[in-house]
């Protein structure tokens, strides 16, 4: 094991010596570089609003986008964040000293309350440019108001709560008249449903907050300077428009739950985290006397939402004496304090002071702060300037704390983008478990850390945790890249090492055998992983030699499958002496090549069943690669053994109808053995064209001749058309074996007598039958018993074959007359072609003076020409011309040369008193006369008509244009 992780040490060194190397000319590596290039903005970033308000500003809303602020004693101004530069002015109209004390804006940004320090209340509109007063709620100081989300429209804001300075909750509802020609009062209802006290009487109502849970379930929250009232209660579907009444109708005999806490700001305000727009709130924090109650909702808890409650004090600096909070806003992990120079954000997981923003004095004093949850912007103004807080990447370094708190999960999921810090998050989460004694929990985080290997192998080694190193090192083996070979093999060579020492002391325990079995069963995963296949492969002698040395030949198989080493599994099972099981092998994965390799040891086993296994093969197997196997087999078993290999040679011959000559050789070696009968049937099947027969014939020749079986070898003799010898030893077993032979030569009338001649020779010598061998005579038509009776002896009576001479003496005759009619015939045929010839010489034409030669149309008795019998006449030169081109070479040469004789020839003398014969005078020895040249020429020019003979036929596929002139004859139409 040591030599294992000194050799991943020594590749993981080799590896980061490559990946420094690579580093130094631009090349990332795997390690983590926690540089930060440029500085990093802050998470609350501060922005002056670019604002110079004409009066001081008294109050400040926002929400959905939707600012309004109260200038001076009379002035509203609204602005559409959207369309900052059209802001909208408002006068109250009030000629009174009333001025704003709060302002209220509901979530739309459509609904905008103004309570007056008059104890009055002003309502405004977003699409009206008028102030409206709302009669019904003089008299009272607002100071809170709950607005509903889930019933609130643009120009109804449903059943909300209002709270008052002298702790009195009162139910409300405006709605907003539209194209109505007379001016109606907005507020429809105004009824009180609750009142808050504390120990010393009412109390003024600081916050009021209402939220729907699930089932119709509601929860209201509402806040004096020392206490937190929960109102819960479910609103009968249907009738969420009739308000709130039956929830604070059920606590009317008992106060609701509520917390408390003894010191006393003088005032209290609570802030709510909603993540997402139109969702419900997350967390609150609820600043009071003693600091602030940070907490979760809940709101599937029955009788109060609130859960996971802490209370963060405030910072040391901050004495609620002297410099108390003025107001607080809510985010996803910190809450932030104004106060009235600065503004302080502490995290809410750990409650410490993350941010602090000092405002210069000639800004004046801080007023309020407050956040518009949708679109999660913060403001804070003075009575001069406003200001707005970006709330940018703020769980940056929630990872941190979460992994202080040894919240890992969270830490992780708030640094999966930035590996650098999920990796140290990994190991402090492995550091963790490690020393809470988790240790596969800790091995699991460990092989995601970039860690030094070696240092985490030797600190379970040390422990002694074996299935924790091996949990360790599965995990690291499934992050190595695929480039990473080395470590691949140095860690799946180690791991088999480990699963077989643990197997190994698993399997002697009977106490431990379902740990030994799910051990077993994660090794074989391991084994048959495709991610760790290509790496077992190419090590799998090293995995083999491990599996041997712990004589673990179960999983030695189990491998040897999963490599698909098949030769492997086959030869274990051989060795066993497991055929049946090593058969099923072969079968299952029909590799021709085991199937060569072990088929010698397997068919003197089990031969029927391995000839079931070739057959179900079929052609996928060479029989020629298996006569080997058969040939030991069929050498050492017996005749009903034999017949397994005999079946199989049929198959191949007749099944897959194989060619092969070794094969029907081998076929025929076996019959020739074990089945004469089928020997014959066999030969006789195959036919007796050479050709078409896959055997060789003289093997089986000498075959058949070694074991006796005469018939079989007459056969082979018949194919190899060796007659006589085929006769001879057909005479040996059955004369009319022997005729049949006989006949075959029928082109070769000479042979066949003499093969008859044997056979009567064979059966009047040795058989002594003169009736068979007159029988023999009547058999073929070639033989003449003057043919025969030189084999008969002497003492033989001619009475024996009487008839047949006499017989014979019949056939002479007869043969004689059809001799004389032939003669007869003969002659009259002679006579009249002598007469045809006579008549033909006296045969003649007449030619008119104003004949024209077919060809080219001239006057005919100007120049020598040719009559022929169809009618055609052609001048000698016309006709030649024609003629030539179509003739063939060997005739065109002949030709030029028998004009080349007659033209050297000398012209005959101008007398009138010539010689008769002239023409026929010899010109020399040697040399043909001038007549007999002329001939020749006719022979060939005049051998039919040009217009009527072959000629015509042969040139009809000929083209009117000759292809080598083509080009020539297409320019001169042009």
């Amino acid at each position: 094991m040591a030599s294992i992780l000194d050799e991943y040490e020594d590749s993981l060194h080799r590896s980061a010596s490559v990946q420094q190397g690579r580093a130094s000319v631009g090349i990332p590596h795997s390690g983590y570089v926690n540089a930060r290039l440029e500085k990093e903005t802050p998470i609350f970033n501060k922005q002056r609003i670019d604002f110079t308000p004409p009066e001081k500003i008294n109050s400040l809303v926002v929400s959905s986008n939707q600012l309004c602020m109260s200038l001076g004693k009379d002035t509203l101004l609204r602005i559409d964040l959207g369309k900052p530069d059209e802001p909208n002015q408002v006068e109250l109209g009030r000629k009174d000293e009333a001025r704003v004390y709060k302002m209220f804006l509901d979530h739309t940004g459509s609904h905008l309350l103004i309570a007056l320090n008059t104890s009055e209340c002003l309502y405004l509109n977003r699409s009206v440019q008028k102030v409206r007063a709302l009669s019904r709620w003089k008299g009272h100081l607002i100071e809170s108001v709950g607005w509903n989300k889930f019933l609130g429209s643009e120009t109804n804001t449903g059943p909300i709560l209002v709270g008052t300075s002298q702790g009195q909750i009162y139910e409300a509802e405006i709605s907003v008249s539209e194209g109505s020609l007379f001016s109606t009062n907005p507020d429809q209802y105004f009824r009180q449903v609750y009142t808050l006290e504390e120990e010393s009487g009412p109390a003024p109502v600081c916050c009021l907050e209402i939220e729907r849970g699930i089932e119709g379930k509601f929860f209201i929250i509402a806040t004096t300077r020392k206490r937190l009232f929960q109102f819960v209660g479910k609103v009968p579907e249907g009738t969420e428009q009739q308000g709130f009444s039956s929830i604070f109708a059920m606590h009317a005999d008992h106060l609701p739950s509520f917390r408390e806490f003894p010191a006393n700001l003088g005032f209290s305000e609570i802030a709510f985290y909603t993540p997402k727009l139109r969702s419900n709130p997350r967390s609150f924090a609820w600043m009071m006397g003693n600091g602030v109650l940070y907490g979760t909702l809940d709101y599937s808890r029955p009788d109060s939402i609130l859960s996971d409650e802490r209370v963060w004090v405030y910072p040391s600096d901050i004495d609620i004496t002297v410099n108390k909070p003025i107001s607080i806003v809510l985010t996803q992990f910190h809450f932030l304090l104004l106060l009235p120079d600065r503004v302080k954000a502490v995290c809410t997981l750990n409650g410490q002071v993350v941010f602090q923003d000092l405002f210069l004095e000639k800004f004046g004093l801080l007023t309020r702060m407050i956040k518009d949850p949708t679109v999660q912007q913060i403001w804070i103004h003075t009575e001069k300037v406003v200001f707005r807080y970006h709330v940018q990447r703020e769980s940056r370094d929630v990872w941190k704390m979460y992994m202080n708190m040894n919240k890992f999960d969270l830490a992780k999921e708030y640094c999966k983008d930035r590996p650098e810090c999920l990796d140290i998050v990994l190991a402090k989460e492995a550091e963790h478990c490690f020393q809470n004694k988790r240790y596969l929990d800790s091995a699991k985080c460990y092989a995601l850390t970039q860690n030094y290997f070696e240092e985490i192998a030797l600190k379970f080694i040390e422990a002694k945790q074996e299935e924790a190193l091996m949990e360790f090192l599965i995990k690291k083996l499934s992050n190595l890249k695929p480039s990473e070979k080395t470590q691949t093999t140095l860690l799946t060579t180690w791991l088999t090492e480990l699963y077989l020492n643990w197997l190994g002391m698993l399997e002697g325990d009977p106490s431990q055998r379902n740990l030994y079995l799910d051990t077993r069963e994660k090794f074989r995963t391991f084994l048959s992983s495709p991610k760790n296949k290509d790496c077992l492969f190419n090590n799998r002698a090293s995995i083999y030699d491990l599996l041997a040395s712990h004589g673990d030949t179960e999983h030695m198989v189990y491998f040897a499958v999963i490599m698909q080493d098949y030769e492997r599994v086959v030869a274990h099972h051989c060795q066993h002496d497991e055929y049946d099981e090593a058969l099923n092998v072969l079968s299952r994965h029909r590799d021709e090549k085991l199937f060569y390799k072990f088929s010698p040891v397997l068919i003197q086993h089990i031969p029927k069943k391995v000839v079931d296994a070739w057959i179900s093969m079929g052609s996928r197997l060479d029989a020629r690669n298996l006569i080997p196997a058969l040939v030991n087999y069929s050498q050492s078993a017996s005749t009903q053994q034999i017949n397994e290999a005999i079946r199989y040679m049929e198959f191949c011959v007749y099944q897959l109808e194989e060619t092969q000559q070794a094969i029907h050789n081998y076929l025929l070696s076996l019959y020739a053995l074990c089945r004469p009968d089928s020997l014959l049937s066999y030969l006789e099947q195959a036919g007796t064209n050479p050709n078409r027969i896959h055997y060789d014939l003289k093997y089986a020749l000498r075959l058949c001749a070694e074991h006796g079986h005469h018939r079989a070898c007459v056969h082979i003799y018949k194919v190899m058309e060796l007659y006589e010898e085929a006769v001879d030893l057909a005479l040996q077993v059955d004369v009319d074996l022997a005729k049949s032979c006989a006949d075959l030569p029928e082109d070769d009338e000479e042979l066949r007598k003499k093969l008859w001649l044997k056979i009567a020779r064979h059966v009047v010598q040795e058989e002594k039958d003169v009736k068979k061998a007159m029988a023999c005579l009547s058999s073929c038509a070639l033989l003449k018993i003057e043919d025969v009776l030189p084999f008969f002896p002497d003492f033989v009576t001619i009475d024996h074959f009487k008839e047949a001479i006499c017989n014979s003496l019949e056939d002479y005759n007869k043969h004689i007359e059809e001799l004389k009619r032939e003669m007869e015939e003969a002659t009259q045929s002679a006579k009249r072609i002598r007469e045809d010839i006579q008549e033909m010489r006296n045969k003649y034409g007449s030619v008119e003076p104003q004949e024209k030669c077919a060809a080219c149309d001239f006057p005919l008795l100007n120049r020598p020409f040719y009559l022929f019998l169809c009618g055609h006449m052609f001048h000698y030169d016309c006709l030649l011309q024609a003629v030539f081109p179509n003739l063939p070479a060997y005739k065109q040469a002949k030709l030029e040369d028998l004009q080349k004789k007659l033209a050297a020839t000398s012209q005959p003398s101008k007398s009138h008193h010539r010689p008769k014969d002239a023409d026929t005078i010899s010109l020399g020895k040697g040399q043909q006369s001038r007549e007999q040249i002329k001939a020749d020429i006719d022979d060939i020019v005049a051998a039919e008509c040009v217009y009527c003979g072959e000629l015509m036929i042969r040139s009809i596929d000929k083209p009117f244009i000759d292809p080598q002139k083509y080009e020539e004859e297409m320019q001169s139409w042009l």
